[in-house]
């Protein structure tokens, strides 16, 4: 599982270490690399491992195919979409146009998401995450989510 949030610098050939940690699950699970892709919600990029971007494809194909929809999804995820594989000291290079979209210049933040991680410029990060809570307490309230705990 994708945990906890750490904060890298691109180095002079614009490579990034990814957190040992993600590396590690990545590893355990079969995989050398990650797929990243233009967030659709966030500035900031998603990081997913092979078999999760697999079931979205999954997804995309049960789609009709006489549909946009089908095309649309199709086009903003997967055509967007970077098999980025870990270099022999654990870093990829991510593309200009996914540090473009993020607006990363060479500080980043990799954010545990559970299943998978997103990479964030510091201090656009640092306001959604002021965001998040206000709206997770909100959120939390008015779905009475200890209640699901507690029993």
């Amino acid at each position: 599982m994708f945990l906890s949030t750490y904060e890298n610098k691109l180095d002079k050939k614009g490579r990034v270490s990814v957190p040992a940690s993600y590396r590690s699950y990545l590893s355990n699970i079969g995989y050398n690399g990650v797929v990243c892709f233009p967030s659709f919600n966030n500035q900031c990029i998603e990081a997913w491992p092979q078999d999760r971007i697999e079931k979205i494809s999954n997804a995309i194909d049960s789609l009709n195919p006489f549909e946009d929809k089908k095309d649309y999804f199709s086009t903003s995820i997967l055509s967007e979409s970077n098999n980025l594989q870990f270099d022999t000291e654990g870093r990829i290079s991510l593309t200009l146009k996914l540090l473009k979209h993020a607006k990363i210049k060479s500080s980043m933040l990799f954010v545990g998401q559970g299943k998978t991680f997103q990479i964030w410029e510091p201090t656009t990060f640092e306001k959604f995450r002021a965001t998040a809570r206000k709206k997770s307490n909100i959120y939390r309230a008015s779905l009475k989510w200890e209640k699901q705990f507690n029993n």
